[in-house]
């Protein structure tokens, strides 16, 4: 069976390196799907509705396009994802501004929170068919964060950094942010952007053999 491209619907640098890190080159493809039209209280079904429309624009958007990395639309597994926070039941995604990142850190602080990640994975070369819907896999990871009890000065020099305004739950792990977390129940490259573990498991109910998107 001839490997599929490995597309990558996100811009994020985090999640692009999870993926080299892992051995996979992907072809970044950055989706324009509106996150903004999605809302919803429920943070499992909000994370896997934002991560399948990301991937469905991304595939929609391959078939009608030529793009340079992808030889062959028809051939492609398109991942997409996203990740929100939720502090004492609130669900917070990437902070607006400085003001609230740091308002955002004083809650957050010495409290314990659940990272959410949605992955959605579509295989091209059955999206069109009847068989699409066996061929195309949404879930969701879930990690427990536990935040250390740090300083306003310390949360004003972290936000001045720029970083936690990058990040959905306003700090990076791999990063300076990873000064302020003390532990972490379940997968850690989850709270990065997208739990490796996870996608192994959805390689496999499609068909494939992580192994082989090693470069």
């Amino acid at each position: 069976m001839k490997i599929p491209t490995f597309v990558l619907a996100s811009a994020s640098p985090a999640r692009r390196s999870l993926l080299e890190s892992a051995g996979i080159k992907a072809v970044i493809c950055p989706s324009d799907f509106d996150e903004g039209q999605i809302k919803m209280r429920d943070a499992t079904k909000l994370v896997q509705v934002l991560a399948e429309g990301k991937a469905d624009a991304v595939a929609h958007f391959l078939r009608a396009n030529s793009h340079p990395q992808v030889p062959n639309p028809q051939s492609c597994l398109v991942l997409g994802c996203d990740s929100i926070l939720v502090v004492d039941g609130e669900i917070h995604g990437k902070p607006k501004d400085t003001e609230e990142a740091i308002s955002r850190w004083k809650q957050m602080r010495g409290k314990v929170g659940e990272l959410y990640t949605g992955h959605a994975l579509i295989d091209t070369r059955f999206d069109n068919l009847d068989e699409a819907m066996d061929r195309s896999i949404v879930r969701c990871q879930v990690t427990k964060v536990y935040f250390a009890e740090v300083t306003s000065r310390q949360i004003a020099a972290y936000v001045a950094t720029g970083e936690p305004l990058q990040c959905a739950g306003c700090f990076a792990l791999e990063g300076k942010g990873g000064f302020f977390v003390e532990k972490i129940e379940g997968c850690h490259t989850n709270v990065i952007g997208l739990s490796l573990p996870l996608l192994r498991q959805m390689l496999r109910e499609l068909g494939y053999d992580v192994a082989d998107f090693w470069s």
